[in-house]
This record gives C-alpha cells, structure tokens and sequence, in this order.
C-alpha cells in the first residue's frame, strides 16, 4: 500500500484500515481474483468427479439424467453448472496475465491519486463471455447426445467424430483469427492504455472485450473436450496449460506445433476407427 492511501485510510478503525489498503492494491486483488475463482470452478469439477466412484454422487445422477432422450431443466441446470466450472478453471489461469497487466496500470494510477476500478470487475466482464459458451457448450451436447455422438457418460461414442474435432482443431491454430486474437490476449498493453477506462461500467465492457479476444484465441480447443470426454481431468489441466503457456510466448511456433500435434492425432482417431471396421463384410 503506498503513503498516499495509507494517509487516506488512517482516520479509520485499525481492522478496517487493514481492509481498505487491501482494496487499494489492485495487483494483490488480481492474485486473489484469478485463484478463487479458478479454485472455485476445480472444486466443484472435483466434486462433480467423485461421483464417478459414488453411484449416488452427482455425476451419476448426471449421466442418468442424460441418458433420457428429454433431459428435465435440473439436468440441463447441472451441464451448464459443469462447463461453467470448466471455463473458470481452464481459462481463468490463462487469463491473468491480462487481469495482472490491468492491475499493474491500475496501481500506477492509483499511487497518482487517480480514480480505479477494482479488478474483480474486469475478471466479471470476461468471465460473462466464457458463461456464454458455457451456455452454448450445453446446448451443444444436448444435441450431440441426441445425435449419438457423445454416450451417457458424456463421452465421444465415435472415432470418426473425435478426430474431425482435433483436426478442425487443429487446422484452426494456424488460421488468421487465431492469431488476431492470440495477438491481443499476449499483450494487452496497448489495448488498455488505448481504451483506458474508470467507470465500473467502463471496466466491465473491456472485460467483455478481452474475454471476446479470449474466446477467438481458445474456443477451438476448448471444444477438444468433446472429443476425449467432458470430464477427463487430465486433458482438462493439459489443455489448461497449453492456452495458458501460448499466451506467454512471443512467437507462432508453439502455437504451429499445437496445431499439428492435434491434427496427428485426430488422424490417428480416424485411421484407428477405419481399421477397427476393416476388412468390411459383405452383406
């Protein structure tokens, strides 16, 4: 906490000056931000995940309310509270470098005796557009269960359908959009210093911004949960990780290799469900 707001703050109680200085540093609230938020979206993916070992657990009753071919609204409720946590969990973490480069301006502000915005509001703003592919995610699966694409238990039910998911994936990672977007989310600088703002309602719309130049860098890879299961834990953190380490590079490389990772692999899902039905019999 700077002098400034430690002179500001001293005509109050000890325990609430305490307070108040917390709040007056916006890269200490960013930390916090980005960590509850992540954490609450993996506590509630590891609640969801213990239910496969308990046949009352919610996961159960999950893939059961699947299993009908008219899920009730509870199931529906129950998806979209799952990719919800999906998308705090993989995305947040990625996502603060950006929160950390708002705060970083914002403490500099702050220590000028100017006017900031807290930066749980920009976290808001993005964390709204992920919630809209959560809700898209949902209606996606609901589909794709009808369709038999994906089983009850919320995984791929065909070879086929899982490699076109990695190739479209990764043929996506070398696209133009890709990189417009994956320019902002590694270096978002300019664009807050451009579109600087100190209303709440200010702040909150450069959220919904950098979570729109979010979505256009992760969506794709995202939608690999389709392909290996919505709740494999594992592909979740790797695939966390992935997003996360291509917003710090500086470089196409890394993205490049991505891309073609996942396109070898989705041929491999389609050459192994071709010779799995080879030689065809005949009728």
């Amino acid at each position: 906490m700077t002098e400034t707001a430690h002179d500001h703050l001293s005509h109050l109680p000890p325990a609430e000056s305490r307070l108040g200085g917390i709040f007056a540093r916006p890269k200490a609230l960013a930390i916090v931000c980005v960590i509850a938020l992540a954490g609450l979206g993996w506590a509630y993916l590891a609640l969801l995940t213990a239910g496969l070992s308990d046949p009352l657990g919610a996961f159960d009753v999950l893939c059961r309310a699947m299993a009908d071919t008219s899920p009730g609204p509870a199931a529906i409720a129950l998806v979209a509270l799952m990719w919800g946590a999906m998308t705090l969990a993989m995305m947040l973490p990625s996502a603060a470098p950006m929160i950390l480069t708002y705060a970083e301006i914002a403490d500099a502000a702050a220590r000028k005796g100017e006017r900031i915005v807290s930066p749980f509001v920009l976290a808001g703003g993005y964390t709204v557009i992920w919630f809209g592919f959560a809700a898209a995610a949902t209606a996606a699966q609901l589909t794709l269960t009808r369709l038999a694409l994906l089983d009850t238990g919320m995984a791929s039910a065909s070879g086929l359908f899982s490699g076109a998911i990695f190739i479209a994936a990764g043929v996506y990672q070398f696209s133009a959009l890709k990189h417009a977007c994956l320019t902002q989310c590694r270096n978002p600088f300019p664009f807050f210093f451009t579109n600087w703002a100190t209303t709440t309602r200010g702040v909150f719309r450069l959220g919904l911004k950098q979570g729109l130049f979010c979505l256009g860098c992760c969506w794709a890879m995202m939608a690999v949960m389709f392909a290996v299961g919505l709740m494999n834990v594992v592909w979740m953190a790797g695939l966390g990780i992935v997003m996360t380490l291509e917003k710090l590079g500086t470089g196409r490389a890394f993205t490049y290799a991505i891309g073609a990772v996942l396109i070898v692999v989705g041929a491999a899902f389609i050459i192994t469900s071709f010779l799995a039905h080879w030689p065809v019999q005949a009728i």
